[in-house]
């Protein structure tokens, strides 16, 4: 877990208003399994494959899978420079990614996608060359990061004693 206390903050705080403004529908299935912001971080570690959702120039949606990892009480991912999505984001960077894990764990989110200069955000370089490899890409060219900023939360966790 990398978030700090007021990143766990803010994020209960958006967990609950997402719940809090859902519709019925989704409050009657997520309400009483969901788990709190801290829990959530302590269980969104290393990376999660994400499903990612954007739109194309004509108002189609495309969904695509991403590696995400959750840091600072955000998902952030990556993508070929010259993959469509890259695209779709720089141009309409609303997006929405969810993380599934069968039927013990469900992570939704929507929110605007901002790309991130990884030579001015070393931190972040640092850790995806930790993960992924020092040589494994040219970080600057050949791929392309983005941080989902989100407005809307919820999580889906039936039994919160079979997360790991």
């Amino acid at each position: 877990m990398r978030e700090t206390p007021e990143e766990i903050a803010e994020l209960q705080r958006l967990l609950d208003a997402s719940l809090s403004g859902a519709t019925a529908h989704l409050r009657s299935i997520v309400a009483e399994r969901t788990i709190t912001a801290e829990r959530l971080a302590g269980v969104l570690t290393g990376m999660c494959v994400l499903s990612l959702a954007t739109v194309t120039a004509k108002g189609e949606p495309r969904i695509s899978a991403v590696d995400g990892h959750f840091l600072h009480g955000c998902w952030v991912f990556g993508t070929a420079r010259t993959a469509a999505k890259a695209r779709h984001l720089a141009a309409r960077p609303a997006a929405s990614v969810s993380h599934l894990r069968g039927e013990d764990l469900g992570v939704f989110v929507h929110g605007t996608a901002e790309a991130i200069d990884l030579t001015v955000e070393t931190g972040l370089l640092d850790y995806f060359k930790g993960f992924y490899g020092d040589d494994a890409f040219d970080w600057v060219n050949e791929v392309v990061y983005f941080r989902l900023r989100p407005h809307f939360v919820t999580v889906y966790a039936p039994d919160v004693t079979e997360l790991q």
